[in-house]
């Protein structure tokens, strides 16, 4: 069964065009290519300046772990070091019905 993976993500608001283009150009092309990534996106609050949320869907919760392991997961977290101020909050669903 999948699972559905959603990091709030809040930043400061003159770090918006950053965090865009930092998940554009490298931590969504390095997710994605993950085994057991089905799909990936960056979703912006239209509602509040600076709230994201990256949305993911995984095979399993190996397939998460095997990420959370990975090179490229210490890289992600690098890439999001850099925005200041930014606060991550991951939470995991998965489908009911």
């Amino acid at each position: 069964m999948s699972i559905f993976r959603l990091i709030h993500i809040k930043v400061d608001p003159s770090q918006t065009a950053e965090a865009e283009r930092l998940w554009n150009k490298d931590c969504g092309p390095l997710m994605i290519r993950q085994k057991g990534c089905v799909s990936e996106r960056l979703l912006k609050c239209i509602d509040g300046s600076g709230e994201y949320i990256s949305y993911s869907e995984w095979e399993d919760q190996a397939a998460i772990d095997r990420y959370r392991d990975s090179d490229d997961h210490k890289t992600i977290q690098s890439h999001a070091r850099k925005l200041q101020g930014a606060r991550a909050q991951v939470k995991r669903y998965e489908a009911v019905g």
